[in-house]
């Protein structure tokens, strides 16, 4: 589903996440004060205005509250960030998304009730910390951290099917997908009956200690 997004401060993180918004389909209103930055991102993003982005007037009559779900990502700027997103809240966005530069900051943004705070560097070094220390670790999900996303290889399990396995009764983890030994794609909800190969793929959803049980 097409989903329109606004991205308030097109710097290298606004104007990356802006990117793959529109490269996976989505319409991206991009927001930015300096014309360097609204230059840049002309033809990359959906649409660009260049506005005083601390100015709630300047935010309305680009009719900015019209959208599903707005970005703020202003620099280093905590008072910025602040006030953009109570501006963003004040006017009825769905959801407020704001990326912040430490934990202070994202207690600070959560008082005035934006939906929620992203904090680029501590998500990279867990994902980085999590592959490292987790492997077949994919990703966490955003809702609850104790969740996650696994891919694992076989080999004690070849000859079985996923109906033999039952591995949600079993480790109460659901499989989504499954990749062949040799294929490079994936094969989604795939059926119980189908029989495990060694070196076969599949990636499983659940919790973290469970998926830590299995081996495959």
């Amino acid at each position: 589903m097409k989903v329109q997004i606004g991205i308030i401060g097109l710097g290298k993180f606004g104007l990356k996440l802006g990117k793959t918004l529109v490269d996976l389909g989505h319409e991206v209103l991009g927001v930015e004060t300096k014309p360097e930055k609204v230059k840049k991102a002309q033809h990359v993003l959906t649409q660009v205005y260049q506005i005083n982005t601390m100015s709630r007037e300047a935010l309305e009559q680009i009719r900015i509250q019209d959208l599903q779900h707005v970005l703020v990502s202003v620099g280093d700027s905590i008072a910025a960030s602040v006030m953009i997103s109570m501006y963003l809240k004040e006017l009825g966005v769905a959801k407020v998304w704001v990326k912040a530069i430490h934990q202070d900051h994202e207690k600070l943004l959560h008082k005035i009730g934006v939906d929620e705070v992203v904090i680029p560097e501590f998500m990279a070094a867990k994902q980085i910390a999590s592959r490292i220390a987790m492997p077949g670790f994919l990703d966490y999900l955003p809702f609850d951290e104790s969740m996650a996303v696994k891919e694992f290889t076989i080999k004690e399990w070849e000859g079985k099917t996923l109906l033999e396995l039952n591995l949600t009764n079993t480790f109460g983890i659901q499989v989504i997908a499954v990749r062949r030994n040799g294929d490079k794609r994936y094969q989604y909800i795939p059926k119980a009956n189908e029989i495990f190969r060694e070196g076969d793929n599949f990636v499983a959803i659940g919790q973290i200690s469970q998926l830590d049980r299995v081996v495959p």
